[in-house]
Formats: structure tokens, C-alpha cells, sequence
């Protein structure tokens, strides 16, 4: 099978925006700052969208503070004169990640009875979510996805009708991301997100998606591991710098 042309820079990022959205978005000068309400960084940070100077950083501080947030600024590919600039004011690198992805048609089929997708999340998916520390107000982000979405649910190798995991998948043009691959402390090493990625892949062809993605932070040395054995390779890449 032919494989599907690469993903540009501009559909990665569109496609970590708009399968996570932020409560809302603001444009505010040079920047795209985002209001997150208590939903992680990820929505809460604000992007440079042309170059910026001092007072454009002072005044993106002052907008962050004004809807409750520490100033928290996402650092893209080409953003080195900022990220110099935000060190220069003793702003912290936080998280760096890099974004993985590989063709849906890659991924082997899920096994039968091993995970499925739904919408909305069923309880037991928000139960594992909360369990595993995806809070009220991160769930609240997967709803707002504008494109189709699926909670899928894991279930335990050794009894099916036993919750193990759950993960979150959304579509934005070409691509799909994965976000919120979770499994509960005690179903661990028994293949679970193994198989709630093939899933997401096998739904996620069946919306039209041509690439599975999903976002890790780079010190997650064990969750890069399962996904390069899934043939996902790093794609692109980005950090915070906090105040």
C-alpha cells in the first residue's frame, strides 16, 4: 500500500490544537494565547505567531494573569529568538515533547474484545481517566473537539468485561491524535495501550484519517518505546518555558 504524503509542520500543529482545544483562544498582538481553565499546559500557553519584543512578552504575562494563569509560553520549531528572550527573563524549559506518528494502515488490527471506540466516553473510560489523574476539566477538552472523536475503552487480557485502560482520539484533517493513554496501575505490561492505539488506528481509518499522532514528553522513555514498536517515528517537537 502506498503510504500517505508526510504531514507538514502546519497540519501537526493544527491537528494538536484542534483535537485539544483550549476553553478559548485569544489573539493578542503577535501571539494566539490560550484560556485554559485549570485543563493543563497544553491549553494554557501562548504561541508566537510573528516575532515578538519585550513589551509583546510583557503583555502576553499581563493577559495571562488576568484569566488566572501563570504566564506560560509554548516554544515551536523556529521560536529560538523567544525561547533566548523568555530565558533571558528566568523563564524555565518545562516538558519538552516530541509528536510521533505512523500511517493508520500500519498498525496491526486490534485484537477482538481487547478495546473498542465509542462517543460519548462511556463512565467506566471517565473512572480510569479520573483514576490515572485526567482530571473533570481535561475531559471537558475532549469534548470540545470540532472534529470526530471516540473515547477507547481497554480491557484486560484475562477477563474482557474488566476495565484496563482508556485513551482519547480525535481527527483534524489528515491526521488523528491520540491524547490521554491511560491504564490503570494494576492492568500494566499486559499489552493494553498496545492495543487501544491499534484501535484508535483502525477507527481512525474508518473517518478518513491517513496518520495516527499523538504527543509524549521526551523523558517518558518507556510509552516512546511502545510507539516506535508501533512504527511511529518522531515528527516534530516542542517545550514550554515558565515563569
Amino acid at each position: 500500500m502506498t503510504a500517505p504524503a508526510p504531514l507538514s509542520q502546519a497540519e501537526i500543529f493544527a491537528a494538536v490544537d484542534g483535537t485539544w482545544p483550549a476553553h478559548a483562544s485569544h489573539a493578542i498582538g503577535p501571539w494566539l494565547l490560550r484560556e485554559g481553565r485549570g485543563a493543563g499546559k497544553r491549553v494554557s500557553a501562548a504561541t508566537a505567531l510573528a516575532p515578538v519584543t519585550e513589551a509583546d512578552i510583557a503583555a502576553a504575562e499581563a493577559a495571562h494573569r488576568e484569566f488566572g494563569q501563570v504566564p506560560l509560553f509554548q516554544i515551536r520549531p523556529g521560536d529560538a529568538a523567544l525561547d533566548a528572550a523568555l530565558a533571558r527573563r528566568g523563564y524555565h524549559i518545562v516538558d519538552p515533547v516530541q509528536i510521533m506518528a505512523a500511517p493508520v494502515t500500519a498498525f496491526p488490527a486490534p485484537i477482538p474484545m481487547r478495546a473498542f471506540a465509542h462517543w460519548p466516553p462511556l463512565a467506566m473510560a471517565a473512572d480510569v481517566w479520573l483514576e490515572t489523574g485526567i482530571n473533570a476539566e481535561r475531559q471537558a477538552v475532549m469534548r470540545r473537539a470540532a472534529g470526530p472523536a471516540a473515547a477507547v475503552l481497554g480491557r484486560s487480557p484475562e477477563h474482557s468485561n474488566r476495565v484496563a485502560g482508556a485513551a482519547f482520539v480525535a481527527l483534524d484533517g489528515r491526521a488523528a491524535m491520540v491524547h490521554a493513554v491511560e491504564v490503570l496501575t494494576d492492568q500494566r505490561r499486559q499489552g493494553t495501550a498496545y492495543q487501544m492505539l491499534c484501535e484508535a488506528a483502525r477507527w481512525s481509518h474508518s473517518k478518513g484519517a491517513e496518520w495516527l499522532t499523538l504527543v509524549v514528553v521526551t523523558q517518558n522513555a518507556g510509552a516512546i518505546a511502545l510507539y516506535a514498536s508501533l512504527g511511529m517515528v518522531v515528527v516534530g517537537q516542542y517545550h514550554y518555558r515558565s515563569a
